[in-house]
């Protein structure tokens, strides 16, 4: 079977990135609402949320039915109506996934379909736009739990729906025969948008202004939802955050020993991969002689299933209407959903990673090292002759540089330069380097700008003056696109939608590192000396 350890290095590395605010989210979810007459009938039955100052919260809806026992490893089914009111005051559990900050502990509990609902408290006759968010973690962890929603719900008036969906062995495996092979997480996000198609009246939302968005493996998610077939009809505006059609890395560049891949895997390739493990780990997952296969999986204990996870991270295309070709082709042939994208990244988005290699600390003589195992000897000169070293003061810096251009940056720019033929695309760089959960030294790192959108695992985490103020024109941006597809307004710097030819857009920072001001990412990235080398 294919390596599995590169992705285990990759959890081990990935998870010192998630914000350690996030380990706050299972106290907040623990701590008992008030009671509240607020109610709501959903197509299921009656839910009761809660109040705050400024929202109305209903937390732990279902979507889906539990994908549990026979339901394991097939496409989510109908939930079962209930009698009475449903308590919506408390968190449900977020889906199956290792230790991490997000779940402390880890989780086993593969009932996990459920989604939480936050909207203005006040009153309105008009229905809201209504966004979508769809959770990082690499295809592995996270949760929509995490994402607090009240600041974006209040000041932006939309309503906002955040989804947990089926990770990693659970949400992505494959065997053959099981015709949904590698897609089951990305059917459970088109599960949870019919589920808005369905419930947002009920909620003042409207159905038919409503925008998927996500950050990371959530940003790549929207990507897949863009050129789905299956999902057409579900939303009307998409908003990708350092994650598009087009990511991948090269080898050896986020961690050493890492081999070039991106985010999609033929469906064949996965049901190959299944086939493979299954057979390995029989002993451990308790076959039987004789019995069948798939039999002897959705039996297995969910904590077996969650130590081989990383196996199953990629999304499977080919073979299936859900996903027929890679996204990556799919809007590279112009096969994407004709809807406005707001899509960026993060200036210093590989800082991250950075600690992979011998825990950050660089000498010169690593820098064309590591440049030379990326591209190889040829293009190894072209790279240090495009980001020589000392034009960034250390090796640690080149480096961050090199590989936040060509994992992440170049990655989103092409895909926006695809989506431009076609839709207005408004493209953007979040620039603040001293974000409340960004680390000593890394900047702009990846996710950093979350907490200028969300309250991450419940808590409002402390803003200064100027960071405060980039937060709201942030919010103010991203609602006002989900509610006409454009961003602008008062009160806030214009923002030009892309052109064809080249990605400019707007850099996000506080006035107190240079404000909002325009840029053009296309040429800050060096993503045409990116898109020629080999040539």
């Amino acid at each position: 079977m294919k390596t599995t350890m590169s992705r285990k290095v990759k959890l081990a590395a990935a998870l010192a990135l998630l914000p350690a605010s996030l380990l706050v989210n299972q106290a907040a979810a623990s701590q008992p609402a008030a009671a509240s007459g607020l109610v709501v009938r959903t197509d299921a039955g009656q839910v009761r949320g809660k109040t705050t100052a400024t929202t109305e919260i209903f937390n732990g809806i279902p979507y889906a039915a539990p994908p549990v026992h026979a339901l394991r490893w097939k496409p989510p089914q109908a939930v079962t109506p209930w009698t009475g009111v449903r308590d919506a005051t408390k968190l449900s559990s977020v889906c199956p996934q290792g230790d991490n900050p997000e779940a402390p502990g880890g989780s086993t509990n593969e009932d996990c379909l459920y989604l939480n609902v936050t909207r203005p408290a006040q009153q309105t006759s008009k229905p809201r736009a209504v966004v979508v968010w769809i959770p990082g973690g690499g295809f592995f962890s996270g949760a929509g739990s995490s994402y607090e929603a009240s600041k974006m719900a209040a000041r932006g008036n939309v309503v906002v729906v955040t989804v947990n969906y089926r990770l990693g062995i659970f949400g992505f495996f494959g065997y053959p025969g099981l015709a949904a092979s590698g897609t089951y997480g990305i059917q459970d996000q088109q599960a949870a948008l019919r589920w808005v198609q369905r419930n947002a009246r009920a909620f003042g939302g409207d159905p038919r202004n409503v925008t998927v968005a996500g950050e990371s493996a959530g940003g790549m998610s929207v990507c897949a939802q863009l050129t789905s077939p299956t999902s057409t009809g579900l939303f009307s505006k998409a908003v990708m955050q350092s994650g598009s059609c087009a990511f991948n890395w090269a080898d050896n560049s986020q961690y050493p020993g890492q081999a070039a891949d991106s985010p999609w895997i033929s469906q064949s390739t996965v049901q190959q991969n299944g086939k493979e493990w299954a057979a390995d780990n029989a002993a451990k997952l308790g076959c039987k002689p004789g019995q069948a296969v798939l039999d002897c999986l959705r039996a297995a204990d969910p904590a077996v299933l969650v130590e081989d996870t990383l196996n199953f991270t990629q999304v499977a295309y080919g073979g299936t209407a859900v996903l027929p070709l890679s996204p990556a082709k799919a809007m590279k042939a112009g096969l994407f959903h004709r809807v406005p994208v707001l899509s960026g990244n993060n200036h210093d988005e590989a800082s991250a990673w950075l600690t992979a290699f011998n825990g950050g600390v660089l000498t010169d003589a690593d820098y064309p090292r590591l440049v030379t195992d990326m591209v190889g000897a040829a293009d190894a000169r072209k790279v240090l002759k495009e980001y020589p070293l000392a034009k960034y003061g250390s090796a640690a810096a080149a480096w961050t540089v090199v590989t936040t251009d060509r994992i992440w940056s170049c990655t989103q720019v092409a895909t926006d330069q695809r989506a431009a033929r076609k839709v207005p695309v408004y493209a953007y760089e979040f620039a603040d380097k001293h974000s409340p959960i960004s680390q000593p030294g890394q900047g702009a790192a990846h996710a950093t700008e979350l907490p200028y959108l969300f309250n991450l695992g419940g808590y409002e985490l402390p803003l200064t003056a100027t960071q405060k103020r980039l937060s709201e024109q942030m919010i103010d941006y991203w609602t006002a696109f989900a509610r006409t597809g454009n961003p602008n307004g008062p009160e806030r710097p214009h923002w030009a939608p892309a052109s064809k030819k080249a990605i400019t857009g707007l850099s996000l920072a506080p006035t107190d590192q240079g404000g909002i001001k325009k840029v053009n990412l296309q040429t800050e990235h060096h993503c045409d000396f990116w898109a020629g080398l080999g040539d």
